[in-house]
């Protein structure tokens, strides 16, 4: 198992939270399985960026994003070099340091 430490988020998990992923799985996927109720409208088809996140350690662990996720990316809200669309990103073998932005672009929570 694969240690993903999720920074505090105001609303998300004010403490920030450290929970296990399954090398193979996404950010997004660890996430919801263990509680972190995470924003995906596109119910991680890849078509929004709702579910954009930083990853602050371990970002060269992924695969680098394709094509359709960079699309993505370039309009999402604060990008940052490190960040990743969490439904995209599958979790290897190396533990990541995650944070989720405080905003997105979504104007109204889709409350998955």
């Amino acid at each position: 198992m694969t240690r993903l430490v999720f920074l505090p988020h105001q609303t998300i998990c004010p403490d920030g939270i450290v929970i296990e992923a399954n090398p193979g799985e996404s950010i997004c996927e660890a996430a919801l399985r263990n509680g972190l109720e995470i924003e995906h409208a596109c119910e991680m088809s890849c078509a929004c960026t709702t579910c954009h996140v930083y990853v602050r350690e371990g970002f060269d662990a992924l695969e680098e994003a394709d094509e359709l996720e960079e699309d993505y990316l370039d309009k999402a809200w604060g990008v940052e070099p490190d960040s990743r669309l969490s439904c995209q990103a599958l979790v290897t073998d190396r533990d990541l340091v995650v944070e989720i932005p405080k905003y997105t672009i979504n104007m109204v929570s889709e409350q998955h």
